[in-house]
């Protein structure tokens, strides 16, 4: 459905969660992220209906956002790929990103689920180049009714990317922000917040709020407008300070903990979160590391413990 003038959300579920790309058009196009392997054969190229993207951006170097990107590779060859340079060699390689980006729970003792390890390795399709690195801050110009500018809104992957329309004032975010959590049809929170850089993803939604979008557009929220916007973001700090309380606090009653055990402690009050719910635990290293910084915690990386100073 066309969500803004020039702005079409494409819909459809993946396992308990709503699920969104977009398409931009005008006198030229652009697809905003291209899903899992199948979403491109299921979804995107059904709602595109023969019509090939002049330009495919691919939000941030999650599998969910960019595992199709074979597919429209192969259904528009002629499509330019963009990402933000940062996340690029994640996208790029899949080896890499099952390894730092989905590997480095496991040492930890907080790995997936053994049938989510298998989703994640099944959802990438092969290996793609991207064209175009960006670096944000780039003007899109699809035709005279529509230029989007490339916002840079790091916290959740260091190089995520959202759009920016000035003239509906619409804002196409994805995972950028996450409020308390990913929400399941029947709008419970399931899935944590995964932000693994605090300061990058409190900008982010704080630059959201300067920019005071009459939309806010996601992969997978419903469209908010108005006070929907503001209460998101407003939720998206809360989580962020709400963690940064329950890890000081159990770290300074125990003295020292492990992550895992932080994790323990964390998600009964933060959650309970049922769907991978280990992905807390990069909210939960950022604010341990965080402690590190202030002085207030030393890290152990031999032990992966931490310990107040």
């Amino acid at each position: 459905m066309e969500v803004a003038p020039g702005i079409h959300r494409i819909e459809s579920v993946l396992g308990p969660r709503p699920f969104s790309q977009y398409l931009l058009r005008d006198e030229r196009s652009l697809l905003f992220d291209t899903g899992v392997k199948e979403t491109p054969e299921e979804v995107i190229l059904p709602f595109l209906d023969g019509l090939q993207p002049d330009l495919v951006l691919i939000s941030h170097a999650d599998v969910d956002h960019y595992g199709g990107n074979a597919a429209i590779r192969a259904a528009a060859p002629r499509a330019i790929f963009l990402a933000h340079e940062l996340d690029v060699p994640w996208i790029e390689n899949t080896q890499q990103i099952l390894r730092e980006r989905y590997g480095w729970y496991a040492p930890y003792g907080l790995d997936y689920d053994p049938d989510v390890v298998i989703w994640l390795r099944a959802a990438l399709g092969p290996d793609i180049p991207v064209d175009v690195h960006l670096r944000a801050g780039e003007r899109i110009r699809l035709g005279p009714r529509l230029t989007v500018e490339v916002l840079h809104l790091p916290g959740h992957t260091a190089g995520h990317l959202g759009l920016w329309d000035p003239a509906s004032r619409t804002a196409v975010v994805m995972d950028a922000v996450l409020g308390r959590g990913l929400l399941d049809l029947d709008k419970n929170v399931i899935h944590p917040p995964p932000y693994f850089e605090i300061e990058p993803y409190l900008g982010a939604a704080r630059r959201l709020q300067a920019l005071a979008p009459q939309r806010l557009l996601t992969a997978h929220y419903d469209v908010m407008e108005g006070a929907e916007v503001d209460r998101f973001l407003a939720d998206t700090i809360a989580f962020v300070e709400d963690a940064r309380r329950v890890t000081e606090t159990a770290l300074a009653e125990a003295g020292e903990l492990t992550l895992a055990e932080l994790f323990a402690l964390a998600d009964p009050q933060l959650g309970p979160f049922t769907s991978m719910a280990n992905e807390l635990a990069g909210p939960l290293r950022a604010h341990l590391r965080e402690l590190v910084d202030q002085g207030r915690a030393q890290e152990d990386p031999a032990a992966l413990r931490w310990t107040t100073t």
